[in-house]
């Protein structure tokens, strides 16, 4: 898949092997797949560029997506089932959440119903138009849980785009950051573009994920092309989340 016709390469092409942490697609749970079969195409349009491996990660929201350990294990099996009758045996999925900071995230930690990744890494999110109120002690809690913070998505919250003194100070907080692959091109808008490259540039990002939700996202992300420079930056970044996460 690569363009020999310029410098740029398509980012799909360094992929090969790589675990995505930050995806929707389980089906029937949330705003990401919406059926088995959906997820199925996913699964099959991921493995065409080397990615077998997934911890999916439907959304915890208070009041939007009130899911728990049990819908989203249930969708898991589903889907874990489909595979198997789809002779699709040789993709590894797990089942973790992005947990939206809202009014009930320190309850699910309260009782211990938070979704964690492997060695207790949770990926946590927030309102794209302002941080919660209780941001600082939901981390709080959240440390004191034991629990590792990765912020989804950093480079999308219109807020911090002025202020971004903020980004170092969650650094230093122990935040860790997760950025989505769709951020390198235009598909959130040029913003968006802009503070992701700058992160990179900055060496802030920790992970990356796709986030993908639908056909038309992963469409987007085979689309993708990136610098060399670009490329040179990401790639430790890509394998940092297969170390850690493979």
């Amino acid at each position: 898949m690569f363009n020999f016709f310029s410098k740029k390469k398509f980012l799909v092409d360094y992929l090969d092997g790589f675990v995505d942490i930050h995806n929707h697609i389980l089906p029937g749970i949330d705003d990401g797949s919406k059926s088995v079969e959906e997820s199925i195409a996913l699964i099959k349009g991921f493995k065409e560029f080397g990615v077998n491996r997934f911890v999916a990660t439907p959304h915890i929201m208070n009041n939007y997506y009130p899911n728990t350990g049990s819908t989203i294990n249930d969708s898991l099996n589903k889907l874990r089932n489909s595979l198997k009758e789809a002779d699709l045996h040789n993709v590894h999925i797990e089942a973790s959440a992005e947990h939206m900071i809202d009014d009930n995230f320190e309850n699910l930690l309260d009782n211990d119903s938070v979704m964690p990744m492997k060695d207790n890494y949770l990926l946590i999110e927030m309102s794209y138009l302002q941080p919660p109120i209780n941001f600082d002690e939901a981390l709080v809690k959240t440390v004191e849980k034991h629990f590792f913070p990765i912020l989804a998505h950093p480079e999308r919250y219109g807020f911090l785009h002025f202020r971004k003194r903020r980004y170092s100070e969650y650094k230093e907080q122990g935040i860790m950051f997760q950025m989505n692959l769709l951020s390198l091109g235009d598909y959130y808008g040029k913003d968006v573009t802009k503070v992701a490259h700058e992160l990179l540039d900055q060496g802030q990002i920790d992970f990356i994920g796709s986030d993908v939700h639908n056909i038309n996202q992963l469409s987007s992300l085979k689309n993708l092309t990136i610098s060399e420079k670009t490329a040179e930056k990401l790639l430790p970044i890509i394998n940092n989340t297969i170390a850690n996460f493979y």
